[in-house]
Parts: structure tokens; C-alpha cells; sequence
């Protein structure tokens, strides 16, 4: 009898598992972290994404219609591609008021995560900077980006949580 029982309610919950909308994911929470350093020697913003690569591949692999591999990937420079799209299309800063143009500089694969790197070369000085965060929004409706941001040595950090994508840092 019990037998039974757990054969019709396993098989419902089965079949809502695996066509639910929303992708089961590996890890119970999704976060990435995007740190920006002002280099005042260099004259230049270095940011860093850090992002799941299981999640990351999957975003890529759905917004771009594309198979993505970025832990092996056959061809480097296509994967170059996606992740320089993806991350410069979900990541924005003014700093001081202005609208600064990025460098993209790549991507490398670290045990679960992918760091992607940006510089934003000509900032002499950082007074105030603005930034539009969504990245995996478009993926997860529980997504968490936090971001630290370091000027003339001094490290200020704050969390952006899905659908919030402003944040305002000042110095």
C-alpha cells in the first residue's frame, strides 16, 4: 500500500521537475562578484566579474544560441566573444558623471567560477561612480551581484539584489 502511495506521488513530482520552466542549478544560491580598482599609477579602472560557470555557460548558451564551453573550450576566441558581449551589454559605469569606454582583456577559468576582465583606461581620478549592474538577471530572479570598489586604497562594497541594478559609490 505505501509502496503505491510513493509511486503516485513520486511520479507528479518528477514530471514538475523536469519541465519546470526555471533551470535546477547545481549550487542554492546565485551570485556573482565584480570588483573595480582605480589604479592611480596606471590611470586606469581593472574590473573583474566573477560569475558560476555553470550558470554563466547557460545564460551564454541561451542568449546567444550558441553551445559554450568555457572551462574547455574548443575555439577560444569565440567563447572571447560571448563572454565579452554578455559582460560589457549587463555592466555600465560612469565615473564622475561620464560614460567611460571599456577594454575587454578576456576571460580565464578558475575551479567553479569565470573571471572575466575589463580596464577602462584614462581615469585619473574617481570621485564618484556610478554603475548599472544586472548581470544573470536574465537568468535567475534570485540573483545577488555584489560589488567592491576600491579607490585610493579605501574598499567600499555593497549588494545588488535582483531586480535592483543602480548603485552609487562616492569618495
Amino acid at each position: 500500500m505505501a509502496l503505491s502511495f510513493f509511486k503516485w506521488l513520486f511520479i507528479p513530482l518528477i514530471a514538475v521537475i523536469l519541465t519546470s520552466a526555471k533551470p535546477v542549478s547545481v549550487h542554492p544560491f546565485h551570485v556573482s562578484v565584480t570588483e573595480i580598482n582605480h589604479n592611480a599609477v596606471e590611470k586606469s579602472l581593472e574590473i573583474s566579474c566573477k560569475i558560476f560557470t555553470d550558470d554563466f555557460e547557460r545564460i551564454l548558451a541561451k542568449n546567444y544560441n550558441t553551445k559554450t564551453d568555457l572551462i574547455n573550450p574548443i575555439n577560444k576566441n569565440a567563447m572571447d566573444t560571448l563572454v565579452k558581449k554578455y559582460l560589457l551589454s549587463h555592466l555600465s559605469i560612469k565615473v564622475n558623471g561620464k560614460a567611460v569606454t571599456y577594454s575587454y582583456l578576456g576571460f580565464e577559468n578558475e575551479n567553479e567560477a569565470v573571471y572575466g576582465y575589463i580596464e577602462v583606461p584614462d581615469i585619473t581620478g574617481v570621485s564618484k561612480m556610478e554603475i548599472v549592474n544586472n548581470l544573470m538577471y536574465d537568468q535567475f530572479d534570485d540573483q545577488v551581484n555584489i560589488m567592491h570598489i576600491i579607490v585610493g586604497g579605501k574598499r567600499k562594497s555593497n549588494k545588488l539584489t535582483y531586480p535592483e541594478k543602480n548603485i552609487l559609490f562616492t569618495f
